[in-house]
């Protein structure tokens, strides 16, 4: 780690040396969780105080069923955004030279521990496996293989209901691209499943890419996703969670190239930017927590940039700053300084201050 450190600081030193400032990256990303009815004003003070002396041009705010929509109210959670509350966020958002990118996770984390999220909850026979049961208390590893639950993608109703709330959400944020989400899919193509048992894994998940792609396409907008079900688990050493070890990786070579690669990776500044430019895709580097790994992750984006050729260098799009948790506990830990009891000052706060500086 240390030698990484080292070797992006030298590249900024050398890049100083000639009498250059490094490049701004086409997106400058933080992405969180949308702010629920009562953090809109303390968010919206955070967006102009915040996010627009860091340049930040990018905000994927993770909605999913934190929105008041009329198409499917049922879908609502309690207490959810409404259009006036959004459009204060937009607003904000404008003023600070921001585009806002909404989230609602697709395919995949249709649950989440004990808790069943509202889609299944609401409509169970979209569920990919029903004879998964929610234990009262969740544990992982466990014997169904149960970390969050997805939506059957082959299911002919599926579609008609959640394509209903893309519309929706993208219309009250006026956005131009909507992310998807589809990571960490673990349930996909199950054997038990009378749609989906026996067919190929990667034909799945790059079919439904495709759908909401074309879907988005249609409307002129596009797809963001988070990349790791494109990465090989096994062939890389990465595992399950940043990679895809249950054989959808080959779905890099089905999905259109113009949907938005975010690719994740928080304990180690690993370079799989490069394989999903060279796949021809346009990326963006995301970490979490880690101010050390961010910032090699930064300075690799900023070479990768400089030494690319003129037909790979806009492919390398720049950083976004993820976090995951809510709103409030957020914007607790970045004005009230804490470190963190398991990872000391490896926290999301410290994270986007040494990703983001302050711009003078």
């Amino acid at each position: 780690m240390k030698t990484l450190c080292l070797l992006s600081i030298q590249l900024l030193i050398v890049t100083f040396a000639a009498g250059q400032q490094p490049e701004a990256f086409p997106v400058r990303g933080f992405c969180i969780a949308a702010p629920r009815s009562h953090q809109v004003e303390p968010f919206v003070k955070f967006v102009k105080d915040e996010l627009k002396t860091r340049n930040i041009n990018t905000l994927v705010l993770r909605v999913d069923f934190n929105f008041m929509y009329e198409k499917h109210p049922e879908l609502r959670d309690s207490a959810a955004l409404s259009k006036k509350d959004v459009a204060a966020i937009t607003a904000a958002c404008k003023a600070a030279g921001i585009s806002v990118i909404p989230q609602i996770n697709l395919l995949g984390h249709q649950s989440w521990a004990s808790t069943t999220h509202n889609l299944l909850r609401v409509y169970p026979e979209f569920d990919e496996t029903p004879h998964v049961k929610m234990p009262e208390k969740y544990q992982w590893p466990n014997a169904d293989g149960l970390y969050c639950k997805s939506y059957c993608p082959l299911h002919p109703g599926v579609h008609d209901v959640v394509f209903s709330l893309v519309d929706e959400v993208c219309d009250a944020f006026g956005s131009t691209a909507f992310h998807a989400g589809m990571d960490e899919v673990f349930y996909i193509g199950d054997d038990k499943c009378p749609r989906c048992a026996g067919k190929d894994k990667a034909a799945l998940f790059g079919n439904e890419v495709t759908l909401i792609r074309n879907h988005l396409a249609a409307k002129n907008r596009r797809l963001w996703i988070w990349g790791d079900r494109l990465l090989d688990g096994h062939t890389t050493g990465l595992g399950m969670w940043e990679a895809s070890t249950n054989a959808t990786s080959p779905a890099i070579d089905i999905i259109p190239k113009d949907v938005m690669i975010c690719d994740w990776h928080y304990e180690r500044p690993d370079k799989t930017a490069v394989y999903f430019a060279m796949k021809g895709f346009q990326v963006i580097t995301c970490p979490w927590r880690n101010p050390s790994v961010a910032t090699v992750q930064s300075a690799d984006m900023s070479a990768y940039r400089s030494s690319a050729t003129a037909m790979m260098k806009d492919r390398y799009q720049g950083m976004m700053q993820t976090v995951w948790s809510d709103v409030g506990s957020f914007l607790d830990g970045y004005y009230n300084p804490k470190t963190d009891p398991g990872t000391g000052t490896n926290t999301p706060w410290d994270c986007f201050r040494a990703l983001f500086p302050v711009v003078k």
